[in-house]
């Protein structure tokens, strides 16, 4: 079937065809029909399963079942067609928290055959408005509590400021708000008519130099997703309750907690307050959840109230979005009697494509490859390496990275396979043990974070004369982030100036962008061209840990 989608901006923006992953569809669940719209796929499936009247969405406010979830997206798409004029193919920039608002808002919006364009709610002006520039939306649609940052980018945008502003999960319901033009909406609708092949979302990741990189998925890659780890590893069932910590507008959120329990036919509860450690405790016993996903660190933190309190009726804990040390997966495990569920997943590939179920776990591993994926270890000129030596990891299977107008394209995918950036290796049974990135990406807490958008923050300080910023390993946050700083002649090297830097950071980018420690020195390593090593500083920074 042909794309239905209107607006050709992204299709004609994504990279030459020669650049594209190689696809694979070897499993008969993987044999998806050519006229396929996600969302609407997701509500039938629930609907003829006989889940339609059971919860999918909670919160301490309100529970929606299917069917009355449906009608709430019915009405969403239905007021972004015909209010707001919307047409399929559009981009439309989302801005929001875990939430029962924001989770219907995405399916609205990939129901119209709109784009999702989902962005994190600790972003800054600045970081928004690279993204506002990358995809170009035709709407936003924001919540309400959230608007500060996003109304500063959208206004400054010259393109956008007489485009739709639209907030969502109101209160008083004031008119304009996306809830009074739903309102208006009859809450049947015809799910667009998309293709398979037509695009649902655009998912911003970041490159090494902090500039965002969009990477492209389809309704049909999303759709394949559901019948790989989340069929054959997760293995979740419509009695299931999720809950967990990763913002929906990371694609671990999005699979996590509301595409993949929706094909389960499960249920899934937001938060009315921000999670700390011992409320998610509180809150698993309470709603008596059975699925957490959250990141190893707070695993980590939560392990002695789980101890504590128990967890009720928890039974797979998930971990991804960082390297699990073996320390915290032991720990969790002596704490909850729960064998954690790890796994490697990637926003280029959407979500998990290495991962063993709990009672498949080898000590120290990450896992086998998920039943619809096949991944290789090769060295720096493609030759696959035999077991045990370490070498960049290759994937191929139903996913594959797709950026939007993007020259990282060609690091990404070469000769049809991925290459997620991950050092590894593996064993003769199978099971890939992780390394380390193979870039300057430092991941803390769950968290990407590129050393040299940090610098570039440092760097507008007054104060800063040089700086480099890399990541040194951490047994709490996986990483913490450290920025090594020259200074200016006449500005002191105290604490005061420590603080200094570390709130200029935090105005400048998303809060958990901040480096941690801050070392004073007189100057950099650099080669004789002047570039910076940042390999020096990280041996420097590893150093000075032990």
């Amino acid at each position: 079937m042909s794309s239905v989608q209107t607006d050709q901006y992204v299709p004609d923006h994504l990279p030459p065809r020669e650049q594209w992953p190689e696809l694979s569809y070897d499993l008969p669940e993987l044999q998806l029909p050519t006229q396929l719209n996600l969302v609407q796929a997701l509500f039938d499936r629930a609907e003829a399963a006989g889940q339609a009247h059971r919860p999918m969405l909670r919160s301490d406010e309100r529970t929606l079942s299917y069917a009355q979830a449906r009608a709430e997206v019915n009405r969403i798409a239905n007021a972004l067609t015909g209010e707001l004029g919307l047409v399929p193919g559009n981009r439309v920039l989302l801005r929001g928290g875990n939430s029962i608002a924001m989770a219907l808002v995405w399916l609205g919006v990939v129901q119209a055959g709109l784009i999702a364009v989902a962005t994190m709610p600790l972003l800054r002006a600045r970081e928004l408005s690279s993204i506002i520039n990358k995809s170009r939306p035709s709407a936003s649609l924001c919540d309400a509590q959230l608007q500060d940052e996003l109304q500063t980018a959208w206004q400054t945008s010259a393109e956008c400021a007489a485009l739709p502003f639209v907030v969502f999960n109101t209160t008083d319901v004031p008119p304009g708000s996306l809830e009074a033009l739903s309102a208006k909406q009859p809450d049947t609708a015809n799910p667009c008519p998309t293709a398979a092949t037509d695009i649902a979302l655009l998912a911003f990741t970041s490159g090494t130099t902090g500039s965002p990189k969009a990477a492209v998925h389809s309704h049909g890659d999303v759709l394949a997703a559901c019948e790989t780890w989340p069929r054959h590893v997760l293995r979740a069932t419509p009695d299931d309750i999720v809950m967990g910590s990763p913002p929906l507008a990371f694609t671990f959120g999005l699979g996590g907690l509301l595409v993949f329990p929706m094909w389960a036919g499960a249920s899934v509860y937001f938060p009315s307050i921000p999670y700390t450690p011992e409320a998610m405790v509180t809150l698993m016993n309470r709603v008596g959840a059975t699925i957490c996903y959250t990141a190893p660190t707070f695993y980590r933190q939560m392990a002695p109230f789980a101890k504590q309190h128990g967890l009720g009726r928890l039974r797979i804990s998930v971990s991804a979005g960082e390297g699990l040390p073996d320390a915290t997966r032991q720990l969790w495990k002596e704490s909850s009697g729960i064998e954690m569920l790890d796994g490697i997943g990637a926003t280029e590939m959407f979500h998990i494509f290495i991962s063993s179920p709990p009672e498949a776990v080898r000590r120290g591993a990450i896992g086998q490859v998920v039943p619809g994926y096949q991944a290789r270890i090769i060295d720096d000129e493609g030759r696959e390496l035999p077991c045990g030596e370490v070498g960049r990891l290759a994937v191929k299977g139903p996913t594959g990275c797709r950026y939007l107008d993007d020259p990282r394209q060609a690091n990404y995918v070469q000769g049809g396979w991925n290459f997620p950036g991950d050092a590894f290796r593996h064993d003769a049974d199978g099971y890939f043990f992780y390394q380390a990135r193979t870039d300057d990406m430092i991941i803390t807490a769950g968290y990407n974070v590129a050393g040299p958008e940090v610098e570039v923050a440092l760097m507008a300080h007054p104060a800063v004369a040089e700086c480099g910023v890399v990541g040194r390993p951490d047994d709490e946050r996986g990483m913490v982030i450290v920025a090594y700083v020259v200074l200016k002649p006449g500005h002191a090297s105290d604490p005061s100036q420590i603080k200094a830097l570390q709130d200029h950071v935090k105005q400048t980018l998303a809060p958990y962008k901040y480096p941690r420690d801050v070392v004073f020195t007189d100057k950099l390593p650099r080669t004789e061209t002047g570039k910076l090593q940042r390999f020096a500083l990280r041996q420097q920074a590893a150093q000075s840990r032990t």
